[in-house]
This record gives structure tokens, sequence and C-alpha cells, in this order.
């Protein structure tokens, strides 16, 4: 499914993480019209959250870190629905996913043939792993971005950021070592579960994402509410015992 259009008021979209809830968050969703730049608003929420400030990445490089925070910030913005997934810790989150097994493909059969026109049945087909997907993922996207802008990514305003983001997404923008199409759908997949996953990972910081959608996290019991048409009146609560 392709995104929405871009004309989209931000608060329209953001309403719609919150109408689907994160089970259902399988549809790429990109933020369009909101102008302010990606880079400002990392520098706000730094200043609201001194946790934004102090992480340092362990695998990214400065300017792929750069990238991971500007990208997220498009994809769930901060807005008055509540934090976006910058301000919820989620580069914070695919940083650290990048230093485990899953990240260096030791999860998965690795071996040919590769075939990537097979059916998602058949699992990952990719020889690429999710490391190599980001680190030439990035450096293509930003290239892409500077033949066309004449900017990196970080560079642009926020409106070209979801117009480059959208090429990306659709395949428009063709990346020489990795298809533009995987590295979208990994990054989305991850800004996802960094701003639902429990805080222990590193993302979804001060519960933002249970909260957007109602999600009670890991109470001990609440099937007393399942089936009652009504709002759960309790916050969630983290694995670590933090309440929302």
């Amino acid at each position: 499914m392709t995104a929405p259009d871009s004309s989209q008021p931000p608060s329209s979209r953001r309403q719609l993480f919150k109408g689907l809830g994160a089970a259902t968050l399988a549809v790429a969703v990109l933020p369009g019209c909101d102008t302010r730049q990606a880079t400002a608003a990392q520098g706000e929420a730094a200043a609201s959250n001194p946790a934004l400030s102090t992480y340092s990445p362990r695998f990214f490089s400065a300017g792929e870190w750069a990238f991971v925070n500007a990208a997220s910030a498009r994809l769930i913005p901060n807005d008055a629905s509540g934090p976006g997934a910058v301000e919820a810790g989620v580069p914070e989150y695919i940083d650290r996913q990048m230093d485990t097994p899953w990240a260096t493909g030791k999860l998965w059969y690795m071996q040919g043939p590769f075939n990537a026109d097979a059916p998602a049945t058949m699992g990952y087909q990719s020889q690429l792993t999710p490391q190599q997907i980001y680190r030439l993922g990035i450096d293509a996207a930003n290239g892409f971005v500077q033949k066309a802008q004449g900017k990196s990514f970080v560079q642009l305003a926020a409106d070209a950021q979801d117009a480059a983001l959208h090429e990306i997404e659709s395949g428009k923008a063709v990346f020489d070592a990795v298809p533009a199409q995987l590295f979208f759908s990994m990054l989305l997949q991850n800004v996802r579960e960094g701003f639902f996953a429990d805080p222990v990972h590193g993302g979804n910081r001060g519960l933002a994402g249970w909260k957007l959608i109602g999600f009670p996290g890991a109470r001990a019991d609440f099937m007393d509410w399942v089936e009652r048409d009504v709002k759960y009146p309790l916050p969630p609560v983290a694995l670590s015992g933090q309440r929302g």
C-alpha cells in the first residue's frame, strides 16, 4: 500500500497510528506537510530530554546517525498528539539492534541462491545483512538526494525529506548497492518496532507509543477489560516496572 497523500495534515496522520494500534501498523505511513526541519526538531527534543543528547551510537557513524534521526522524525513526527520517534528514543533502539545477531544475519540462512522476486513466504532473500542494508542504504539515499537537490538528506526541509522518502519507498529512487525499497521497508519496520517495543530495548521512551494507542503494557492482568467497550483506565507498565 502506498503512503498517504503528503497534503494530509500531520495531526490526522498521527491519529491513524492511534486508531489502528500497534498490531496493525503494517502499512507504510509517511507524514507530509510539517515544514519544520527534522534537525531542528531533534535539537528541541534533546533540550527537553537530556537522554536524547547523551546517547552515543555504537554502530552508526555521525553522518549515518544524523540520517537515522532525521528519517525517524519524518516517519513518526512529534506533534500535538504526543512525542515522535526521535523523542521516544527510536534511533537508539535501531542503533542497539545493529549490535545483535539479527543485524549480522546470524539468525537466518544466508547462503545462495538468492531470489529477490521470491514471495514473502519464502523468507528473507537478500544476501545483505541488516547492518549492510543500513550502511549501503543511507549512503545511497544521501547520494540520491545530493544528486537531485544538491544537499544531504538532513539538510532538506521536512517536506522535501518526505518527498525523498516517498521516492525511496516507491522504488523511483534507484540505488546501485541495495534495493531502495528493501532499505526503506527495513527502516520503517525498525522505526515502528522502536516506537512500540518495551523500553528495555531502547525505544518507546516514557512509554510514548503505548500511551498513544492505549496499550496496557506488561500488566499482570487486564483480561477483565478486554471485552468492555470503554477506555482502559490505568497507565501502561513496562517490564522494568516503569509506569506511564
